[in-house]
Formats: structure tokens, sequence, C-alpha cells
């Protein structure tokens, strides 16, 4: 297929899933048991947030984040990470299955593969996940998600430059009874689940939570074979279990010991994907000839086996101590393991014979030490230390296989060996309250990266060893001033920085290819934070204004294009725009809102488009411009949509003495985007809008409660993701009825 000779010997083909998945998602779970007090919480007039290391009033600090209850993701339909995008403002995520795209006003990833470092870090209960894979995992008894936008560089993460995603499981409960909740949904497509937890009281000093999560889903497809025959392999049937265990011990007022354990077995059978050309009604493209291939997203035609699975476990120990004096001591360590195997039918039809195999498994340990001051005082600080140890091992024997056709050695691209990464960083923070309402705070992190490939490749016959290595360094900071103006009025503005680490090229038989460097942005924001009506409207507006340097981004060799290689924007992006969120809280009537509205805009820069045969050399720097080496000056930043918006109410009728019934309706809109910075329609660039409504209608008696539920309610069939010129479609309607019973 001409998109895999694009991306055979691109850096991003050999830690790449040349073709992974769409976003799957399965209807909405049930709400979740209250929060505890060391999560995120909302009061109806105050949301607390522990991102930023101290439990803190999202009113009244110099942040942009959006929080989500576990009730609130309930009721949105939110059940994992592809449906955040339709729950709050500028966040976009163009999923693939084993690794995606997971942007933050237009700063995040926008290359797949797992040597290039995500933008956008996720946490599970304080711990960064796996920074690309592995991200499938379902919401189950959750307590919050909280999303901070923006740079996050100094105390939540080394290469956080387009945000950070916090989600936080409900802890167990000492002297909180035995209590819990069981969930069961079943919907069309054969889709059945089921998820629980219970709270299990120990003793006065020690408790445990034991929750689990089950799926089974038939395909959204229908696949035909060659001449329109049975396609015999996996359309995509999804079966999944999960499952976590806590226990928490305090033995004093000032010793806690907090230790989560997951377990996941996603078996997500297939992600099907076909030409981008079959989207076309007329080819070529504005013309009046019929396609002959055009069909619907989810009407394919495949020949050869396909399959993904994922299955990890991650174990979180938490320890804090309180001094007598107030200092906080916390230790958070983090283990993680998992393998993630992947087939594909990389032409995307029954007429080739392009297929990719991998199994890869990672292995990733950190640890974080933090130092903290009491809060209630005029002067805070905080200092950390944290330590992240990455590695990918692509299995022997060659577990990594591209094959066109497969089983022919001229044919095949083969990758075997491991690529271990290690970051270490300092960190501090300065808080001091100039008046009883301003505030400055004050905060810096040095980090030092190093990654290294021992890899051996079969590149169509040759045998091409391969031993590299690159460090990258930064220093991080964010200045902010905070002024809160009266009880319901805060103002605030910052500047701050992000880094992101560079990474290695993988040989395509031209000699070592040099490494790309680090990114990094810089971002300006002026917010207003506010209280109306008592607290019951609250509203936040925020402008913000990011250089973004050293852009990395997969082009043509420029020696020889037909190859891919990846490397840095030599000039500086701009990405500006404003945020306005709104919550409406009055009796039983509930209603929030959020709008993003961006303007991105590259740097001068030369690339020739790998998908695209060209000879002529291109230099990134200097081009020269010619009809193959394009100056990409001005265009606009991938996966960064101009417009962003998301609205959802419902209202609570009481029925009688006990029963209560509430509608509810979800909307979110996503603007057109573009996929690759060469932004060429003719070759399926431009994603269209998406435009997703769900709806909801709960009946609640007691401690039951039975809620009817749509997702995608208009049935839209969208291009959810674009790779190795495929498309993946997202999610089409799904409906059914779930019953909660708490306990």
């Amino acid at each position: 297929m001409k998109a895999c000779a694009y991306l055979l010997g691109a850096s991003a083909l050999a830690f790449a899933w040349c073709g992974t998945a769409a976003a799957q998602t399965t209807p909405p779970p049930a709400a979740s048991s209250a929060p505890t007090d060391s999560q995120a919480t909302d009061t109806g007039t105050e949301v607390v947030v522990t991102a930023q290391r101290r439990t803190e009033n999202l009113m009244r600090t110099a942040i942009s984040a959006s929080v989500l209850s576990g009730t609130d993701l309930a009721n949105k339909g939110v059940v994992n990470v592809d449906a955040l995008q339709f729950a709050m403002p500028s966040v976009v995520v163009n999923n693939f299955g084993q690794g995606l795209e997971f942007n933050v006003r237009g700063i995040g990833k926008a290359e797949h593969n797992s040597q290039t470092t995500t933008g956008v870090v996720t946490y599970r209960d304080g711990v960064p996940t796996f920074p690309g894979y592995f991200q499938e995992e379902p919401y189950f008894d959750i307590a919050n998600v909280q999303v901070l936008r923006g740079p996050q560089g100094t105390i939540v993460g080394q290469n956080a430059t387009g945000g950070a995603v916090f989600v936080n499981t409900n802890d167990p409960v000492i002297n909180g009874g035995t209590h819990g909740y069981f969930n069961a949904n079943y919907g069309n497509y054969n889709d059945a689940g089921a998820q629980g937890a219970i709270n299990i009281p120990v003793s006065d000093t020690f408790a445990a939570r034991v929750a689990f999560y089950g799926e089974r889903r038939d395909s959204f497809y229908h696949i035909t074979g060659p001449g329109g025959a049975a396609y015999t392999g996996n359309k995509g049937k999804v079966g999944m279990v999960a499952g976590r265990i806590s226990f928490l011990w305090k033995p004093s007022s000032q010793l806690s010991i907090l230790s989560k354990t997951d377990f996941d077995y996603l078996d997500l059978g297939a992600y099907p994907a076909d030409p981008y050309s079959d989207r076309f009604p007329f080819l070529p493209v504005g013309s009046t000839t019929p396609n002959p291939n055009y069909r619907d997203l989810f009407n394919l035609t495949a020949n050869s086996p396909q399959a993904a699975r994922d299955k990890f476990v991650r174990t979180v120990l938490k320890i804090d101590y309180e001094l007598d004096s107030g200092i906080k001591l916390r230790s958070i360590t983090g283990f993680q393991n998992g393998n993630t195997t992947y087939t594909a039918d990389l032409d995307g039809n029954a007429t080739g014979a392009s297929t990719f195999f991998d199994s890869v498994t990672e292995t990733q340990l950190s640890q974080e030490f933090n130092i903290i001051s009491p809060d209630n005082q005029r002067f805070t600080w905080l200092l950390g230390g944290f330590g992240l140890w990455d590695t990918y091992y692509f299995l022997n024997p060659y577990q990594f296989v591209i094959g066109t056709p497969p089983g022919t050695p001229a044919g095949e691209y083969k990758l075997q060996g491991r690529n271990p990464t290690r970051s270490l960083a300092l960190f501090g923070q300065l808080g001091f309250k100039i008046t009883p309402s301003l505030k400055l705070d004050v905060g810096g992190r040095y980090t030092t990266s190093r990654t290294k490939n021992v890899v051996d490749i079969l590149q169509y016959g040759t045998y091409i060893p391969a031993v590299q290595n690159d460090t990258s360094h930064d220093f991080s900071y964010k200045v902010s001033l905070g002024w809160a103006v009266n009880p319901n009025q805060y103002l605030y503005g910052f500047v701050a920085t992000g880094f992101r680490p560079g990474g290695l090229n993988v040989p395509v038989g031209l000699g070592l290819p040099a490494p790309f460097g680090p990114e990094k942005v810089r971002s300006y924001e002026l917010g207003w934070k506010a209280n109306f009506a008592g607290g019951h409207i609250r509203t936040t507006i925020d402008g913000f204004y990011n250089d973004y340097r050293n852009f990395q981004v997969i082009i043509g060799y420029p020696a020889v294009p037909v190859f891919g290689i990846e490397v840095n924007v030599p000039n500086t992006t701009k990405i500006y725009g404003f945020e306005a969120d709104a919550e409406f809280k009055f009796g039983g009537f509930s209603f929030d809102a959020g709008i993003n509205v961006l303007h991105s805009q590259l740097g001068q820069f030369y690339a020739t488009d790998p998908r695209i045969a060209a000879l002529a050399a291109c230099d990134p720097a200097t081009g020269p411009a010619s009809a193959s080496c394009l100056n990409l000056k001005g265009r606009e930043q991938t996966y960064a949509p101009n417009f962003t918006f998301n609205a959802s109410v419902q209202y609570e009728f009481a029925v009688g003495a006990s029963d209560k019934v509430t509608p509810r309706v979800s909307y979110g809109h996503i603007a057109p985007q573009w996929a690759t910075l060469f932004e060429n329609p003719l070759l399926g660039d431009r994603l269209g809008d998406r435009n997703i409504v769900s709806a909801q209608l709960a009946w609640s008696h007691g401690s039951w409660t039975a809620t009817a539920y749509a997702t995608n309610l208009t049935n839209q069939h969208y291009v959810a993701a674009m790779q190795s010129s495929l498309d993946f479609a997202g999610p089409p309607r799904q409906y059914g009825i779930k019953v909660l019973k708490t306990f």
C-alpha cells in the first residue's frame, strides 16, 4: 500500500501501529459512589481539585481545568478517554486503538509511534500511565476525572506541553461501613456489560475496596472478503474484563498508606478500516464520475486476519505522612507491565496482501517524592523529585512485521529489540500571599531524559542493526498571579513553559539518521472565574497564546523523500484562542456548556509529502520550494480544530414521595480538522466535523435506578481518525437500558 511505503523507514513505522484503531465506545456505566476527601468533589458551589498536589478550590486557582465527577461521567455517557472530547472544550481525541492522539488546545501528540512521547500526560491514581498505548482502559468506579489545559511543566509532568488528565478512582473508606453498587446494561449489537464495587470495612484503621468491570459486544462492521465472499476473520467483536483491588491503612492520624492494583484484559477484537478514497462519492474528487468503491464507513472489505488485544497490570502505592509542624511527606510509586498485540489488513480491502502484526511488551516504573508545606500559611512551598523508567520490548523473534505480501522476505520489514527511556526531574513551587486576596506562585522543574534504541531490523532481506542514544534536558517554569476581587470574582494570569523530549529515528538502509530534538511551548493566559446567584451559576472565561517551538513531525526523508523521517519544525508555531465554561444549577434543573475557539499557524517550514513520489531533495529550513518541496508556513496545526463546543441539560422531576424521573440530553461538536500538515483533501487529510447527541431517561426508586440511554442519537457516521491512508470510523448509534443498585 502506498501509505505503508511512506511509513517504511520512518521512525513512526518502526515503532508505530501501522493501521491502528478507531474509537470504540460502550454504553454509559453506572454512577460511581461518592468521591472521597482525597479526590475532587463538587459541593454545588465549590469544586475541589488535587492535581497540583494540594487540595485547592478550582475557582480560586490559577489554572484552566474541567472536572467531571463519577456521576457526571455516567450522565454524559463518558466511559473511556474517547468520549471526553464530547464532554469538555478544547479536547480532541483521534484514537487508533493501540495508540492515540490526545490533544488539548491543539498540543499533545501528532505522530503515531512510541518514541514520540505524548504532550498530554494521563495519570491514574497519581501515577503517569503508559505514554501512548493501552488507552482503551474503561472508566469504572471513578471518583472524578480532572483535565488541566495548557502546559503543566512544573509540578504535574515534564512532558505535559498540552495538558494533563487525572483519572481518580474511589478510595476505600475506613469506618464507612459496607457499601457499594452494582450496574448491569444491555443494548444493541448484543452489548452486555456489568460493573460494580464494594467497600469492605476491616477495622478502625483498615479498609478495602474491590471493583470489577466486564463487557462483550458484537462488531459494528459488515465485512466481506474477495468477490463478496464471507470474511472469516475477526470483525471487531469486543470482550473486556477488568478489576481493581484497593487497600487503605491509617494506623494514626498522621500516616496513611493506600495501594491500588488494576488488572485489565481487553480483547478489542479488531480495528477494521478502509482506504480514505472510499469515502468520496466521486473520483477524481470534484468530478461527476461515480466512485465504484464508495461505501459506508461500516461496510468494508478485507482478506487478511485482524486482531487487537491488550493486557496489563498496574500497582500504585501512595504513602502520606504529616509531621507535627503540618509539613506533609508523600511518596507515590507506580509499576506497570503490559503486552499489546495487533494484526491488521493494511491495505483496507480484499484485493491486496499488505498486513501488519506485532506483539510488544512495555514495562514502566515511576517514583515521586513530595515535601509539602501546610496550606494555611501566607508563604507556602513544595519540593519534589520524580523518576520514570519505561522500556518497550519488541519481542523476539521479529514479532513486529509488515509484509507486502507476508511471508516473502523481499517484501517484509521486521523489527526486534528494545527501546528503554528514562526521565529524571527535580521541581519546586513557592507561593506568597502579597495581600489576603492577591497571591503570587512561582514554580520550576529541571528535567533530564534519555532514550536508547537497541534493535535489529530485517528490511527486505537486508540486516540492519541499530544502537542509538539521545538525551534531552530542560528547565520549565510557571509564574502566576491570582486576585480574589471578592468572594465571587477571581482573576488570574500566568506565563508557563512545557517540555517534551526528543527521540530517535530508526535507520532505513541510509545510515543512522539524526535524532529529532525536544519540543517546547511557552504559554500566556489570562482568566476570570465567577460565581453568581449564590453559587447557582459558575462561569470561567480565559484567553491563551502559545509559542510552540520545534514541533515534531514526520516528513519525507530530505534526501530521498520516498522514506519518512521525524524532524522538528525549525520556526515557531503560534496557537491562540479563548475558552468559556458555564454551569447553572437551580433546584432540579442543571445546565452546563463549554466552548473553545482556536487559531493555529505553522512557522516557515519546507517538507515533502512522503505519500507522493518525489526524487528532489527538500531541506526543512531552506527548501527550495518546488512542486514537491512545499512551504508549509501558515498552515494549521494537526488535530487542532478551530471550534469545539459541548452542552448538557437535565431536569429532575419528583414523582411521589420517593421516586424521581430525570431526562438528560448532551451534545458535543468538534469542527473539521487536518490530519496532516500537508492539508491535501484529495488524500483524505480533512476530517469532517463531529456532532454527537446523547440522551438518557432515568427513573430512580430508593436505591434502584433504571436508565434508558442512547449515544450518537443521530447515528452520524464520521471519520474518527486517519492513519496510513485508512479511515477509522467513530462508533455508530448505540442504545439500551442499564439498571443500577446501590447499597
